[in-house]
């Protein structure tokens, strides 16, 4: 099984971007979440130092192209997506960039392409998980994938925060990390599984729920898409865990490049404190997941 950030929902992420964002771009006058702040995941007094990259040769990335928006190809067969705009980003922060390439690579095969030195890093969107750190090593995360609620605007629900949820039915997609987390999180609210994010969102709109809980990279697309047709506002949150969620974006590298992985988490501090992190957040989550 691929193991992927935010495995278990993977797939379906995949669909669910792809029509939403089909789906947006035929109707300009749809209604729009508020844009938000990436969260700032390095300390703004902390300093880290820019190694010395003088004497590399190639700084080459490796990537998969089935993870949109992060990373895919677009109408004219070019990478694109977040992640690739960002590895340019670091690129030019490192001042390597006309040592710098991109690979595209089936996701299988990333592991051991990196192993056996046929490119020096993976932004993928993998998971960070206890084997991978045995054999790689990887930055600071620069991407967290919080879960979010959504809420029928029709619902009556009285308050904004999860709170005014609290004895609601709320629907969730059981078996799921987001299942688990709603349990721990917020034991009062009233789970109500389904076995599928479809049901689950035909649900809410329906309103069979007064609320969802899940990825909120799915349901930023969903809310602002024709699909849902206006009727459910992101509600509440961010919620982040660890425990649940993972440690969040990270780029992996062999573990003997201690060189560069210092000089992959100056460069993604720097982004994030310049702005230019934000900028291509903005670029592929206009509305935002925070």
């Amino acid at each position: 099984m691929r193991q992927y950030f935010l495995a278990s929902t993977r797939v379906m992420a995949i669909l669910t971007v792809i029509l939403i964002l089909a789906a947006s771009s035929a109707a300009p006058g749809f209604a729009q979440q508020t844009p938000s702040s990436l969260p700032l995941l390095f300390d703004a007094r902390e300093r880290l130092a820019k190694p010395d990259l003088s004497s590399l040769v190639r700084l080459r990335f490796l990537t998969s192209v089935d993870f949109p928006p992060f990373n895919f190809t677009d109408q004219n067969g070019k990478l694109a997506g977040f992640n690739i705009d960002l590895a340019r980003e670091i690129c030019d922060e490192l001042e390597v960039a006309a040592k710098c390439e991109i690979q595209a690579l089936p996701f299988a095969d990333l592991k051991d392409a990196l192993a056996a030195s046929q490119g020096d890093a993976v932004i993928a969107g993998l998971a960070v998980t206890a084997d991978l750190r045995k054999q790689f090593t990887f930055t600071r995360p620069y991407l967290m994938l919080p879960a979010r609620f959504v809420r029928n605007a029709k619902a009556n629900i009285d308050g904004n925060t999860a709170a005014s949820l609290v004895k609601r039915p709320v629907g969730v997609v059981k078996a799921t990390v987001h299942e688990a987390m709603l349990a721990a999180f917020f034991p009062a609210i009233k789970a109500v599984p389904f076995d599928n994010k479809e049901a689950l969102l035909s649900a809410l709109k329906d309103g069979k729920v007064d609320a969802a809980f899940a990825d909120a990279l799915q349901l930023s697309f969903w809310v602002s898409s024709r699909a849902s047709a206006r009727c459910c506002p992101l509600f509440d949150g961010p919620y982040l865990s660890e425990q649940f969620l993972g440690e969040g974006m990270t780029i992996m590298l062999r573990q003997n490049d201690s060189v560069l992985t210092a000089a992959l988490d100056h460069a993604l501090a720097a982004l994030s404190r310049n702005g230019r992190l934000q900028e291509i957040y903005l670029r592929y989550f206009p509305n935002g997941l925070y």
